[in-house]
């Protein structure tokens, strides 16, 4: 009688399909390829958001009004549109889609999943869920704004106004929630 050696191939089909198995419902939870396109997306809205206010901010010193903080009275026209600004740079109580247009090529809504925009804008008033006065935040189009989010909540970029004319904007990102 011969001795048998190695697996036999009901054996091996078994362990291949454990293995799948194993593969298809592991590999999501290590390869978060979704939360990351969405973390590099607001990168760059961030980085767009820095480079436009400095865009303002350069019009604003051309037109002398880059100390002032009445940004009902203070305005640069940027691409024919009037955006105001608070110590030369964009305001966020004041911003909407025409003008956040003018100085930053996003296409954004005011409505959320619209389907005719890529990203969300929420503008700060001071209610519980907006941005505080004074700042306005970007998501994307599906995702909702959350207020004072904890660490693993939130996917959006929050620009807040500068402060004074000795500031600049702060813009930070929050993609815990990713």
């Amino acid at each position: 009688m011969k001795q048998q050696r190695g697996f036999t191939l009901i054996e091996l089909i078994i362990v291949i399909v454990i293995l799948g198995i194993l593969a298809v419902t592991a590999a999501p939870r290590f390869i978060d390829l979704q939360g990351d396109a969405r973390e590099a997306t607001l990168d760059g809205v961030k980085a767009a958001i820095q480079g436009g206010s400095q865009l303002v901010y350069a019009k604003a010193a051309i037109d002398g009004v880059q100390a002032d903080n009445d940004a009902a009275d203070s305005t640069v026209s940027i691409n024919g549109q009037n955006v105001n600004v608070t110590f030369g740079y964009p305001d966020a109580s004041e911003a909407d889609v025409a003008t956040l247009g003018a100085w930053l090529e996003l296409n954004v809504s005011l409505v959320l999943n619209d389907a005719n925009a890529d990203f969300l804008l929420v503008i700060g008033n001071g209610d519980a869920d907006t941005p505080a006065d004074g700042q306005f935040a970007i998501m994307p189009i599906d995702t909702d704004f959350v207020a004072a989010p904890a660490a693993d909540e939130g996917c959006q970029v929050v620009y807040t106004q500068a402060a004074d004319e000795n500031s600049s904007p702060d813009v930070t990102i929050n993609a815990g929630g990713c």
